[in-house]
């Protein structure tokens, strides 16, 4: 079984906390990058995911309880940034 699949089901059971990958994606997303290309590098090497995959796993991470509550800054942080893009198209 890949990992992925056995971080989601690992996290189906009530009061379980995130894998390893998720907590990954939140800590990324509460670092800074300078430069252009900065935190596609830092998805590739360090988690060794594609941007786009990267950006699939996180977009799903904003609406799991359990990464709000493993991480309630950034979260509600990137749930506002993707509200307002929301709202602009």
């Amino acid at each position: 079984m890949d990992d992925e699949r056995r971080s989601h089901r690992q996290g189906q059971g009530q009061g379980q906390g995130l894998g390893a990958r998720e907590r990954s994606i939140l800590a990324l997303e509460g670092r800074g990058f300078t430069g252009p290309g900065a935190k596609e590098r830092a998805i590739r090497e360090e988690l060794g995911l594609a941007p786009v995959r990267y950006y699939q796993l996180l977009n799903a991470l904003l609406d799991d309880a359990r990464a709000l509550a493993a991480d309630p800054v950034t979260v509600n942080r990137l749930r506002r940034v993707r509200e307002a893009r929301r709202t602009e198209r």
